[in-house]
């Protein structure tokens, strides 16, 4: 094998570590986008359902 100088090794472990960052924050933001859509799904039911009862009293 050869040997080759520290500086690519450190080129390549930076490499890796930002490809494992970058799925890492990927997953991360899809979680939180995941999550707010639910709680604005749940406001819009929340507002359908009151608007059905105020429809539904007069």
């Amino acid at each position: 094998m050869m040997i080759l100088p520290l500086w690519i090794y450190a080129v390549v472990a930076g490499i890796l570590f930002s490809a494992f960052m970058t799925v890492k924050t990927s997953r991360a933001e899809k979680k939180t986008d995941l999550e707010f859509i639910e709680q604005e799904g749940q406001v819009y039911i929340q507002r359908m359902e009151k608007e059905r009862e105020l429809r539904a009293k007069s």
